[in-house]
């Protein structure tokens, strides 16, 4: 299981870059043998993940500590609800405290925040997705997060996917045209094969060569609205997906999702969403 060892890897990793060489503070102050119980209480309304990471922290600590979880991962929760007890030695738990939070109310972050554009372009069938632009090292969990809030993962990493990007444009158009670059892709791999255009005659010519998909980037509505008539004008079979990228927001992710596109790219889904405030409140 994948997301299984990488949990355990990073657990680990944050684990020792919290503690360091030992809590002194809690190793100081509390019996080795005391026992507690503790409850995570959400502040604010949000969309849950990150449960089996928290567990997973305390787990390392105290292989014996007991979790037990009120909601699951992509459950929307009301503000000042019990989300997990724990139980389990005291100086684990104090010790497992900040790393849990962090995973928990970072993931919940991200999750709450694609639900938030999931729920602004319905009743339209357009996807949100992520992007590449994570925190390094963690990309996988975030990407859980955004399909914890319904969202949809574009590629994990660059061997999945051929993305024509405009760099790579800028270094390779002296030689070779967009729909040549495309059709060398087609022929030397075996994955799907996109291409990220900015205006429409670079989508014309993108379109001739049947891409599955061709990304629209930082177009305006207009041009975006004329992209998906000229593309609809194709044969099902030979129509490439349809996808908006660049400084999207709540404020206009409505209204390009109207524009008939098949899918928007939001990379503040996992660079920008701001955390959500949960505690762990310990009872003796």
């Amino acid at each position: 299981m994948k997301i299984n060892k990488t949990i355990d890897k990073i657990t680990a990793l944050a684990i020792r870059e919290d503690v360091g060489s030992q809590d002194i503070t809690t190793n100081v102050l509390v019996p080795k043998k005391d026992t507690a119980q503790a409850f995570f209480v959400t502040r604010e309304r949000a969309v849950i993940c990150g449960l089996n990471l928290v567990q997973a922290v305390f787990k390392k600590l105290d292989p014996n500590v007991k979790c037990r979880f009120f909601c699951k991962d992509g459950d929307m929760v009301n503000a000042n609800k019990r989300i997990i007890w724990i139980e389990g030695k005291t100086r684990s738990l104090l010790t497992g405290e900040r790393v849990a939070l962090n995973f928990l109310c970072r993931l919940s972050g991200i999750a709450t925040a694609t639900r938030h554009f999931v729920q602004a372009v319905r009743p339209y069938k357009t996807k949100i997705m992520d992007t590449r632009k994570t925190t390094p090292g963690l990309r996988i969990l975030e990407k859980l997060a955004v399909a914890c809030g319904d969202g949809i993962n574009h590629r994990l990493n660059l061997s999945e996917m051929v993305l024509i990007k405009d760099n790579h444009r800028t270094v390779c158009l002296s030689k070779i045209s967009i729909p040549e670059m495309i059709q060398r892709a087609k022929k030397m791999s075996n994955k799907p094969v996109a291409v990220e255009v900015d205006d429409l005659k670079e989508f014309e010519q993108a379109l001739e060569a049947e891409p599955d998909i061709i990304l629209l980037d930082n177009m305006t509505p207009t041009q975006i609205r004329k992209a998906v008539k000229l593309a609809r004008k194709l044969k099902p079979g030979k129509r490439a997906a349809l996808e908006v990228s660049g400084n999207v927001n709540l404020r206009n992710v409505r209204a390009i999702a109207k524009t008939g596109v098949d899918r928007i790219s939001v990379g503040s889904l996992t660079h920008s969403s701001r955390s959500v405030d949960i505690s762990m409140d310990i009872i003796i």
